[in-house]
């Protein structure tokens, strides 16, 4: 199974903006949850999962940086893009935060998050 990534639509009024960082087909299959603020600089992920599915929805600007196979992908999120991944088991992603504010990205996996025995494997693609 490969890394799917998808362009989320974002609906931005002067409010601020509103996305669906998951559809509705996938969100059934889901697990566990998880939203993630990280600082200007920052670097989140640098890890693995050995059986859960990871989706993650970027809101930019962010460096997101994995591998499949051999092969090592960047893919740059531009401010304001919304951008959903999905990672297969075995395929290690991480993240940094290439704004001047803090971003966002929320997280959902197919394997329940058990503190004792975490379903990740560390793996450092961004050195932070």
């Amino acid at each position: 199974m490969k890394v799917v990534i998808e362009e989320v639509i974002a609906h931005r009024d002067r409010r601020g903006v509103v996305f669906e960082p998951l559809d509705a087909t996938r969100l059934a299959e889901q697990s566990n949850v998880h939203v993630v603020l990280t600082e200007p600089g920052g670097v989140r992920g640098n890890h693995y999962h050995r059986r859960g599915t990871e989706v993650i929805t970027v809101f930019g600007p962010m460096l997101v940086r994995f591998r499949e196979g051999e092969k090592v992908e960047d893919r740059v999120v531009t401010e304001a893009q919304v951008v959903r991944f999905r990672f297969p088991p075995g395929v290690p992603h991480a993240f940094r935060n290439t704004g001047e504010k803090t971003n966002i990205l929320v997280a959902f996996n197919t394997d329940v998050h058990d503190r004792a025995a975490p379903d990740v494997v560390r793996e450092v693609l961004i050195e932070s």
